[in-house]
């Protein structure tokens, strides 16, 4: 009570000394900071000393960044063989910010977190119970706080690892960064293979087809169909000179011909034209099975590093000087909220009993 003593007096004095309503004034700042000195003192060295000793019991983390380019490669293929190339994909050109936003999204993936948990055996290694009910739950919320994938203005990716150890943050950095594309060419691959099944089943079917139609004119040129054009110039003209040399077999003979001719005539024209429209088709076909098969078997990087990670010589986490004078400040400011509370609650009572 005796901390109050002055404090309380200071609050009748004040309250007698304005009889209009009004509450403390910048005139009576110094009075009232050395009335309540003791409490804004006694409550600022407290929480000094217990800012200091929390920040010493925080464990030192180290950080450290991999900084990466994405690429603009989407097909190997069609970068790299592909005619109908029109420059936009080009595998020596940085990706922008598209690219960047998948980028983000690959790295914040199950599929890697899961293999970097695994690999580095976080649950052990963040200190946390395998009997722990919820200890998914907290592995999960660890790792969120000490791995973050950042853009920067220049449409490249920060991958940022935080770890009690240094060494362990710039490996996880550097293997989170091959992982990219590992998951990427996984994905890519699903698809790739895919299509590649389509495309090879519709070259068989084409491949199967060409060969009918080149059965079926074999067929016609084993009857002796050969050229329709030449064919029924030259016999017209040896029926027409058989005729007039009085010879009847041999006209004949040639008149037989001509009617076969005749007769397979339009599906020899056809049958030869259709084949050569399924061969262009089929040489097409042809391109894209390869381009297809190239996507589905080969891959490539899909990131440029700028940097990679290594081991941090200094702790980035945590800032201890910061903490006290954050903490400290942030007592005193609590404190005097408090005190201004107090004043006025103190007021109001005097007010109504007046």
């Amino acid at each position: 009570m005796s901390l109050f003593k002055n404090e309380e007096n200071f609050a009748l004095d004040m309250e007698q000394n304005t009889g209009n309503n009004e509450n403390i004034n910048s005139g009576n700042l110094i009075v009232f900071f050395y009335a309540w000195r003791k409490p804004l003192m006694v409550m600022t060295a407290l929480a000094l000393v217990v800012s200091v000793i929390v920040s010493l019991l925080i464990k030192d983390k180290y950080k450290s960044t991999v900084v990466m380019f994405p690429t603009t490669t989407s097909s190997i293929a069609k970068t790299l063989i592909s005619e109908n190339n029109t420059g936009k994909e080009d595998v020596l050109r940085l990706g922008e910010e598209e690219q960047a936003e998948q980028m983000i999204q690959i790295l914040n993936s199950d599929e890697i977190r899961n293999r970097i948990i695994e690999k580095y055996d976080l649950l052990k290694h963040y200190d946390i119970a395998e009997d722990d009910e919820y200890k998914y739950t907290k592995l999960q919320r660890e790792f969120d706080g000490n791995v973050s994938f950042d853009r920067t203005k220049f449409m490249s990716v920060e991958i940022n690892v935080l770890d009690y150890n240094a060494d362990t943050a710039a490996l996880i950095a550097n293997d989170i960064a091959a992982l990219m594309d590992t998951v990427k060419n996984r994905m890519r691959r699903e698809v790739a293979v895919q299509a590649l099944q389509i495309v090879k089943d519709e070259y068989d079917a084409q491949i199967a087809y060409v060969e009918t139609l080149e059965d079926s004119l074999k067929t016609m040129r084993d009857m002796g169909i050969i050229n329709i054009r030449a064919q029924s110039e030259r016999l017209t003209e040896q029926m027409a000179i058989a005729v007039l040399q009085g010879k009847t077999a041999a006209a004949k003979q040639l008149n037989d011909k001509l009617n076969l001719i005749s007769k397979y005539a339009g599906v020899f024209t056809s049958t030869e034209e259709e084949k050569i429209l399924e061969k262009e088709r089929l040489v097409i076909l042809r391109s894209k099975y390869r381009e297809a098969q190239i996507d589905a078997e080969k891959t490539l990087q899909h990131k440029f590093i700028v940097n990679s990670a290594f081991a941090a010589e200094k702790k980035s986490y945590p800032i201890r000087w910061l903490i006290v004078v954050v903490s400290t400040f942030a007592s005193f400011l609590l404190t005097l909220v408090c005190v201004l509370f107090y004043e006025s609650v103190k007021s109001l009572n005097f007010k109504n009993q007046a």
